[in-house]
């Protein structure tokens, strides 16, 4: 698992960043978007054309939710930001001008960070670990193994130590959960399971068992699903919403849905791979989930110097390589990888090893 913040310094980071939030409701016709030499800035303009806050940068994943509304291609929206940034400020306001409709800019120390829909359910990190740390604390001997505050997400990790099993003899696993929350429109609070490897301080997300809360939109009918509520709605239903994450954080490391991975993590160990080509089946693994080019040669590292050519062994080398990469965030994304390598169906397994022979 990516090192990352202690639980003392991601509470410190989560309330030094409240105070220097701000959001901020404005029609389209009032943000202007200006190039000065290679830098673009946003700015939001009253009725006479004066700014109402000092020009703001533009983060990211602000730009990218703007290319996104604007309906402006990806490729060419990076391009004119690269190379021609009076152009993109041209297209940009142009189509400004020509929508009425309102949009939130959440703004984070004078950075635009997002760019929602004025409909967007605001749930702040802060208000998350309001309420989910109290009830993680409640377990005796939980270990935070991991937390961090990235420009997209809020990621805290907890292992409880008392429910632990040997996958094989001296290779011993810890149930734990992650709980994820991105303020800026890249997804939903989650409640996930996280498996921790002891022997090499793995952590594996197990996706196929989340609890989520969306940031917009209706109640879904899956069990998995519930809304998000304004800090006004929250506020007023406070314990209703605590007892809907503690059931969530209860029940994200149950013994029962433990056993099953480990189960699971057993199998993974029988399923011997075709050794006639190791770099193929990982290539072709690779394909099917995501893994980059650049990643699959450090994947293939891990998984030689591990000495375990299995199903198993290949996860754990996915899960290994993440504490490699330097973004927390797709370190984690390759932990929840790992886990759907290590589940993905016999078919799949069969056809990966079949192709590499």
């Amino acid at each position: 698992m990516k090192a990352g913040l202690s639980i003392t310094e991601l509470a410190a980071e989560i309330l030094r960043q409240k105070d220097l939030k701000e959001d901020y409701i404005v029609n389209m016709p009032n943000l202007r978007m200006d190039a000065y030499g290679n830098d673009l800035f946003l700015r939001m303009l009253d009725e006479g054309g004066n700014d109402r806050v000092e020009p703001l940068d533009i983060g990211p994943n602000a730009h990218r939710q703007i290319g996104t509304y604007l309906a402006i291609p990806a490729k060419y929206y990076i391009k004119m930001q690269e190379e021609k940034p009076e152009l993109l400020s041209t297209n940009v306001n142009a189509w400004f001008s020509a929508s009425n409709k309102p949009r939130m800019i959440r703004v984070l120390e004078g950075k635009a960070r997002a760019f929602l829909s004025n409909r967007y359910l605001r749930m702040d990190h802060s208000q998350i670990a309001e309420a989910v740390l109290p009830i993680i604390g409640q377990m005796p001997d939980v270990r935070f193994e991991s937390c961090q505050i990235t420009e997209d997400r809020m990621y805290i990790k907890a292992v409880n130590p008392r429910l632990q099993a040997e996958v094989t003899p001296g290779d011993i696993v810890q149930a734990g959960l992650i709980i994820s929350n991105s303020e800026v429109g890249l997804g939903s609070v989650s409640i996930q399971p996280l498996v921790y490897r002891l022997v090499c301080k793995n952590g594996m997300v197990v996706n196929d068992a989340a609890t989520k809360r969306n940031h917009v939109g209706h109640v879904n009918s899956a069990d998995e699903n519930f809304l998000l509520y304004s800090e006004e709605t929250l506020a007023a239903d406070d314990h209703a919403f605590l007892l809907k994450v503690r059931d969530s954080v209860e029940a994200a490391v149950t013994e029962a849905k433990f056993s099953q991975v480990v189960d699971a993590m057993r199998e993974a160990r029988e399923a011997r791979m075709n050794t006639a080509d190791v770099p193929a089946i990982v290539r072709l693994a690779s394909k099917d989930f995501g893994i980059t080019e650049n990643e699959q040669t450090g994947v293939l590292q891990h998984l030689i110097e591990g000495h375990d050519l299995t199903l198993y062994g290949l996860s754990n080398a996915v899960t290994q390589y993440s504490q490699d990469v330097d973004s927390y965030d797709r370190a984690t994304t390759l932990e929840g990888i790992g886990y759907n390598i290590l589940s993905m169906p016999s078919k799949q397994w069969n056809r990966i090893n079949q192709t590499a022979a």
